[in-house]
């Protein structure tokens, strides 16, 4: 066939066709070129940041850290280049009962001691799920997906919760942290490498006849390796350990020896029971109130399945106002890196002017966003106050990282009320909060998503 061409010579545009021709391109650069404004802002962003053209001042100035109603907290933790941001966020809510309890004004627990059952778990869990899906063929989405990220650093309350249950927790003097929990590349390469090795051999086994009485016993053998190169890179885990402290009044206290589990329920004492992981998810597959979990997310074998009951927008902010005005930190899941000045420690939903920037309105809502893959849980965090108007509606919100303190004030973010509707997906509030009939949703068997589902991208992080 041959090209059409206008009166230049030059090809002619076909509407509605495939392909993108001469013409097209033609017309495409003469429209740039007629809007000056355009040459303008790119001479801009080529010669600086995008996010440093677009940035809007007002959002800027209105991210000051004064809240009506705020929580007393202790100096920021750094979970440094790991994926541990749900573990760090759930110590972080139990360390504001512990200072009380022990009259301290700084204090951190050990992330590195759930950290190192965390891994030994997930592997558990990974080669159980091995044999349960033995017959699934290899090239099947099933089996590449649960490969992907065998042993990966994220995580979901229901996952932290698990792990306290069974391990309690500890100071972190009793098992400090250690160059690869900080940075745990190195180790997660190594035991990844092994478990797809694992999963290999116990698919191979399968095929060829073995009962999973067998499979299982070989299982045992591989997690005897797992906890050598876990301990090799984290340390040993304290079954005991010695406590002691002084403090803020400079009063002396010895413990003596102590467990981890006596420890948490002595000086923390958090009801794991008395709280539900609520999200905000808008879409179509996902009908509010109605309780819900993620096929093959989990760690403890034996523990609580990833529970999560989807509630309006309306009842998923009031529940976390609620948690905050009786003084209790609220351990939540974002999307941390939309709208995001990590320096300044903002996030707003009209941080960037990137339709004033790009000359075009960006329209997709939240549901959008994450039915067509923009959007989902990336980080967690602590809500520790909350600014209300003389409404009583909230204006904007406090939340400790875990990113140091070198963003933001000393480590502490504010998050406009905008950006709270837009990207945040997960509160954890205590059940009398949540109205009574959307919490006998959790009477029902939960309506069970695919592994690959966006609400389980938190736990894949690596």
């Amino acid at each position: 066939m041959q090209p059409l061409t206008d009166a230049t010579g030059v090809d002619a545009a076909t509407p509605g066709a495939p392909e993108l021709d001469s013409a097209s391109l033609q017309r495409y650069a003469a429209a740039f070129a007629a809007d000056p404004k355009n040459r303008l802002v790119l001479n801009a962003v080529t010669g600086s940041k995008v996010q440093q053209i677009a940035r809007n001042r007002e959002a800027i100035v209105r991210g000051e850290h004064t809240f009506s109603h705020l929580i007393k907290t202790a100096e920021i933790t750094n979970q440094k280049k790991s994926g541990r941001c749900w573990m760090f966020a759930g110590l972080n809510v139990f360390r504001i009962e512990a200072m009380k309890r022990l009259n301290l004004e700084q204090f951190e627990l050990s992330q590195n001691y759930l950290m190192f059952y965390d891994k030994l778990e997930k592997a558990n869990y990974f080669l159980e799920t091995m044999i349960e899906t033995a017959a699934e063929p290899t090239d099947g989405r099933l089996i590449w997906f649960l490969l992907q990220e065998p042993i990966g650093d994220g995580g979901q309350w229901d996952m932290f919760a698990n792990l306290v249950r069974k391990y309690g927790v500890v100071p972190k003097s009793a098992m400090p942290e250690t160059e690869s929990s900080g940075e745990s590349a190195a180790l997660n390469s190594a035991v990844r490498t092994k478990l797809r090795e694992y999963a290999a051999e116990l698919r191979r086994r399968h095929a060829e006849g073995e009962p999973d009485a067998a499979l299982r016993g070989r299982k045992d053998e591989m997690l005897e390796t797992i906890y050598r190169i876990l301990a090799i890179h984290l340390g040993r885990p304290p079954r005991e350990f010695e406590w002691q402290w002084r403090d803020k009044d400079d009063a002396f206290h010895r413990d003596g020896s102590t467990t981890p589990q006596a420890f948490f329920e002595k000086y923390v004492g958090f009801d794991l029971d008395s709280v539900i992981s609520l999200i905000n998810c808008p879409t179509d597959d996902k009908p509010f109130g109605k309780f819900f979990t993620v096929q093959y997310l989990g760690n403890v074998r034996g523990g609580d399945i990833v529970r999560y009951l989807n509630v309006p927008i309306d009842v998923f902010k009031k529940a976390a106002i609620d948690m905050i005005a009786d003084g209790r930190a609220v351990w939540f899941g974002c999307d941390v890196g939309k709208m995001m000045e990590r320096d300044l420690g903002i996030l707003d939903g009209e941080l960037y002017d990137f339709e004033l920037l790009y000359d075009t309105e960006f329209t997709a809502d939240k549901a959008e966003r994450v039915a067509y893959g923009h959007s989902a849980m990336t980080h967690a965090m602590v809500l520790t106050g909350v600014d209300l108007d003389e409404a009583g509606k909230p204006v904007k919100w406090r939340v400790e990282n875990s990113w140091g303190d070198k963003y933001g004030e000393k480590g502490y973010f504010v998050m406009s009320d905008r950006w709270f509707d837009e990207y945040m997906f997960e509160v954890v509030v205590d059940k009398k909060l949540v109205p009574a009939d959307m919490l006998a949703a959790l009477e029902a068997e939960p309506i069970v998503l695919p592994p690959w589902d966006p609400m389980g991208s938190l736990a894949r992080a690596e």
